[in-house]
C-alpha cells in the first residue's frame, strides 16, 4: 500500500489497480515509467499550453533560483521578475488599468476574488452585500469559497455548509440569475462567478448571447462580475489572451492560473479592475487587505511565467489555439453519429468533450484509450475530455478522434 493519497480519487480503486506513473513529457506526448508513449489529450490538467519538456522554462527557473528563489512580497517587498510579470499581465488584461494579485493556483485565485469582492462592498459602506452566486455544473476549485460556488454535486457532498450567503443558478439561463437576484435582493449580493466556457463540469460552451446577458444583469443590479478563466485564460479560448476580451465582458475580476506558467510551476493571478482596486490603493485610507499567501509573488514562478508568455508570443500560440478550436470540432464532431455518443461539445475554444449516453461507460472508454496510447480523463457526467497543448498538430488531433472511436466501439 503506497503512501500517496491522490486528489479526486477513489483510493480503494487505486490501491486495487495500481498507479499510472507518468515519468516524462515532451511536446504533446508523455511516457509512463515502463517507457510506453501516450498522446496527451488534456495537456496535463488543462495547463501545458506550450507543451511538455520546454527547456526554455526549465532554464528560466534554474537561472532565477540561482539568483533569488523566493522572498515574501508582503508589505512593500517585491522582486524583479514579479514586478515585470505584474506589469506584463496588466498590459494584456481584459480591463485596462487592472491590478494584479498573485496567488499559488486557481483555487487560491477564486478564494481571493470572493474575499476581495465582499471586502470591497464593506469598504463602500454596503456591508449587506455578501452573497456570492455560482452556476450549476460549475467548477471553481476546492477551497471553501470555490467548493461552495461549484455546481458539481459530488464535489460538495459530506462537507456541510462551508460558506454562508451563497446561491446557485442554472448554468444556461440568464433569466434564472435575474430571478435569483430579485429573490435575494441585489442589496445583499456581492458577486456572480462564471466560467466563460465551463471546464471540469463537462466542457460546456456558453449559450449564444448568455455571457453578455448575465454581464448586463450584474451591471444593472450593481453586482460584481467574476470571470473564472483558470481554464480559458492565456490563450485556450483561441485567438485571444482571455475569453473575457473575446466576449467583451469587461469583468470586475478575472481569476487565472494553469496556462500562466503552462503548469511548469504552481502560480495563479487575479486581475482586479481599477474600480474595485481603487479604494485599497487610496493613499492615507489605511485599508489593509489582510489576505495573501506565502508564495504570492514567488520569484521562480514569476520568472517561469514571463518565459512562458515569451513562448506564447514568439510562437504565435494564440493563433494555434484558434486553429485547434476548429480542428477539434472537425475531428470529433463526426463521433456524434456513433451509437454510444450523445453529443460532442466543442467550437468555442481549444477544448472539447465527447458525451456518452451511458455515463458509466466514460471510465472504461478512458481506460481503453490509454491502452491504445492516448491519455485523457472522464469529465463532468459521462464526458471524455480534450484540451491539448497548443502545439498539437491537426494530424495528432485526428489520432485522438480515431482512438476515441476505437475505444467507443469496444465500450459498446
Amino acid at each position: 500500500m503506497g503512501a500517496l493519497w491522490h486528489p479526486f480519487s477513489d483510493m480503494g480503486v487505486v490501491e486495487e489497480n495500481g498507479e499510472f506513473v507518468v515519468a516524462r513529457g515532451e511536446g504533446v506526448h508523455v511516457w509512463d515509467d515502463t517507457g510506453k508513449e501516450y498522446l496527451d489529450a488534456t495537456a496535463g490538467l488543462w495547463f501545458a499550453n506550450v507543451g511538455h519538456g520546454r527547456k526554455e522554462l526549465a532554464a528560466a527557473a534554474a537561472k532565477q533560483a540561482q539568483t533569488l528563489a523566493a522572498y515574501s512580497t508582503f508589505g512593500d517587498y517585491a522582486n524583479p521578475p514579479v514586478i515585470e510579470l505584474a506589469e506584463r499581465l496588466a498590459g494584456i488584461a481584459p480591463v485596462p488599468g487592472s491590478k494584479i494579485f498573485l496567488t499559488s493556483g486557481g483555487s487560491d485565485s477564486v478564494e481571493t476574488a470572493a474575499k476581495i469582492a465582499r471586502r470591497y462592498w464593506f469598504e463602500m459602506g454596503r456591508e449587506s452585500k455578501r452573497y456570492i452566486i455560482g452556476r450549476s455544473k460549475a467548477y471553481h476549485g476546492m477551497h471553501y469559497a470555490g467548493t461552495s460556488l461549484g455546481g458539481i454535486q459530488g464535489n460538495t457532498e459530506g462537507y456541510g455548509v462551508l460558506v454562508d450567503d451563497q446561491a446557485h443558478v442554472a448554468w444556461d439561463d440568464a433569466e434564472d440569475l435575474r430571478a435569483t437576484i430579485e429573490r435575494i435582493g441585489p442589496e445583499n449580493i456581492a458577486a456572480f462567478f462564471a466560467e466563460p466556457v465551463m471546464g471540469a463540469g463537462g466542457v460546456y460552451p456558453p449559450p449564444e448571447d448568455y455571457l453578455m446577458a448575465v454581464r448586463k444583469i450584474c451591471t444593472e443590479h450593481d453586482i460584481l462580475f467574476v470571470a473564472d478563466e483558470v481554464v480559458t485564460g492565456f490563450g485556450r479560448i483561441g485567438g485571444a489572451w482571455f475569453a473575457s476580451a473575446k466576449f467583451g465582458l469587461e469583468p470586475d475580476f478575472v481569476t487565472t492560473a494553469k496556462g500562466l506558467t503552462s503548469g511548469y510551476i504552481p502560480m495563479g493571478a487575479v486581475f482586479v479592475a481599477p474600480k474595485i482596486a481603487e479604494p485599497f490603493f487610496e493613499q492615507g485610507a489605511g485599508r489593509w487587505l489582510r489576505h495573501g499567501y506565502t508564495y504570492s509573488g514567488h520569484a521562480v514562478a514569476a520568472a517561469v511565467a514571463n518565459a512562458n508568455l515569451d513562448l506564447i508570443e514568439a510562437e504565435g500560440l494564440l493563433d494555434e489555439a484558434a486553429r485547434l478550436e476548429g480542428s477539434l470540432a472537425a475531428a470529433l464532431k463526426p463521433l456524434e453519429q456513433h451509437e454510444a455518443v450523445a453529443e460532442v461539445r466543442c467550437g468555442t475554444a481549444a477544448v472539447a468533450a465527447v458525451q456518452l449516453h451511458d455515463i458509466a461507460k466514460a471510465a472504461p472508454v478512458v481506460a481503453k484509450m490509454r491502452e491504445l496510447g492516448v491519455a485523457t480523463r472522464a469529465v463532468g457526467a459521462g464526458g471524455v475530455q480534450y484540451s491539448p497543448a497548443f502545439v498539437m498538430t491537426d494530424e495528432q488531433v485526428n489520432q485522438l478522434a480515431q482512438v476515441t472511436r476505437q475505444a467507443l466501439d469496444v465500450a459498446l
